[in-house]
């Protein structure tokens, strides 16, 4: 699976819409470096909760995604547009979220409504594929070949782990 173009919206850290452009790229591996807090964990969950409904590690709930600097009328969602095996795939994610209502109730107050979780995948004929999200997410494991943990271990290498490859012994880097 090759990431092409990265659509973030109200997500983690990031307030408003943001775009990553993986194409420029090229080809080959790259790394996402930066500053503590910069948002580098943000951009692996996205793409794992893109893909796979669930953030890239343990102890985070992706319920609680939804930036607190969102916009009222900010959406949160994710949308990935992928390769595999040269064909292209778009996925498209909201996780469950509340949002403040549009109209007011009959005290003149807006209220707290719950936005439920959707997710949308587009095939390379263009197609909607059909299915609940349950059915989106084996459709995604069969596309990638690998379930959510064996993509967080291939895509992600925690802070630490790297030089605990480099010199670590030949069976503690196959576990890495």
């Amino acid at each position: 699976m090759k990431p092409l173009k990265l659509v973030i919206s109200a997500f983690g850290s990031y307030a408003g819409k943001e775009m990553i452009d993986f194409g420029k790229i090229g080809q080959g591996i790259f790394l996402i470096t930066g500053d503590t807090g910069a948002g580098k964990t943000t951009i692996f969950d996205a793409v794992s909760f893109a893909l796979y409904g669930d953030l890239s590690g343990a102890g985070r709930d992706s319920t609680m995604m939804r930036s607190q600097y969102a916009g009222e009328g900010e959406e949160t969602y994710i949308e990935l547009t992928f390769s595999e095996k040269n064909d292209i795939y778009i996925i498209r994610r909201s996780p469950l979220y509340y949002r403040m209502s549009k109209r007011k109730n009959k005290n003149g107050e807006n209220t707290l409504i719950q936005s439920s979780a959707k997710a949308s995948l587009f095939l390379p004929d263009g197609t909607e594929y059909p299915g609940n999200i349950r059915d989106i997410n084996r459709k995604i494991q069969e596309i990638t070949g690998v379930d959510r943990e064996q993509f967080s271990q291939i895509a992600m290498l925690a802070q630490g782990s790297f030089s605990r490859l480099l010199s670590g012994r030949t069976e503690d880097r196959g576990i890495i």
